[in-house]
């Protein structure tokens, strides 16, 4: 019978089409991966891998078992969950992922919160575009994701948690900078700067420029929320800033003018997700509460 480890090493080859990277990232070393690899395909009687000079390729049927070990994979881990579970509280190490527009500037109360209730429970962080962490996570590569909603994926659990509104900044110089009777209508044609389209965020901030007629500067999309706010120091344009941000980044006194616009009432969604059946799924939902009440304590203060 084919091993679980072996269908751990397929796995980890359909992941990263390199046997010294699979290897890698299986705890093992590349010879014994390639023999267990070998000795699955002459236990199996078909070609799992096709092997190249700088890489490895599943053959179709490859993909196909490699898909079908990688559910068997992860039932047995929340299997294992569930037994941990039966026995003892959520303890050892949470993978979590979590979008880098939210993250930094929401997680590090909530973790330090968890700590004092939780002092077994250790947080792997790991930030990333919320659409690739969704896959992550119904692969079984993380076990709790927090971003901006829609979060899709196949046998998730999504629960929404609160909603962030969105800041409207402006360079400290600039015209509606020194305005208290902004309107809507002031906003019409003024350009407006981004992260780059694989953020949730920047899906937001078009929205947001074709309901109020703002250009949306696709020749400078930023790599973080720091570049942009950087680049409309600077004067290149307008943002549309998360409030968490603004309030962790700004509250000294920045170096952009936040404008307060009549009738402005932007906001993204943010909520969690973990897979349907995972043995601490009600761990992660207190997780996710605590997750939820820690942004509304920040937003309120």
């Amino acid at each position: 019978m084919p091993t679980f480890r072996q269908f751990e090493y397929l796995v980890a080859v359909a992941d990263h089409s390199h046997f010294g990277k699979a290897a890698q990232a299986a705890g093992a070393s590349q010879p014994t991966l390639s023999h267990q690899l070998r000795a699955l395909e002459q236990r199996l009687g078909v070609t799992l891998v096709e092997r190249r000079t700088h890489g490895a390729e599943l053959t179709p049927v490859g993909r196909e078992i490699a898909d079908r070990a990688r559910q068997v994979l992860i039932q047995v881990k929340d299997i294992r969950d569930l037994a941990e579970r039966a026995s003892d509280s959520l303890a050892g190490i949470l993978r979590f992922g979590v979008s880098p527009t939210l993250g930094p500037y929401l997680m590090p109360p909530v973790i330090a919160a968890l700590h004092r209730t939780r002092p077994d429970l250790r947080f792997y962080m790991r930030e990333g575009i919320p659409d690739l962490q969704a896959m992550e996570l119904t692969k079984g590569s993380i076990d709790m994701l927090l971003g901006p909603l829609p979060i899709e994926g196949d046998n998730l659990q999504i629960e929404p948690l609160f909603r962030e509104p969105l800041i409207l900044v402006a360079p400290p110089d600039h015209p509606l900078a020194a305005r208290e009777d902004l309107a809507l209508a002031d906003l019409g044609g003024l350009p407006v700067l981004s992260l780059d389209r694989r953020h949730h965020l920047h899906r937001d901030v078009a929205r947001q420029c074709q309901l109020h007629d703002m250009n949306l500067l696709r020749d400078y999309e930023g790599t973080s929320l720091d570049s942009v706010r950087q680049m409309v120091a600077s004067g290149l344009g307008l943002a549309i800033l998360p409030e968490l941000y603004v309030r962790s980044e700004l509250n000294r006194g920045g170096d952009v003018a936040l404008l307060d616009v009549e009738g402005w009432s932007a906001t993204r969604s943010i909520g969690a997700a973990w897979r349907t059946n995972a043995g601490f799924a009600q761990e992660y939902a207190a997780i996710a509460e605590k997750i939820a009440e820690e942004a509304r304590v920040l937003m309120s203060a």
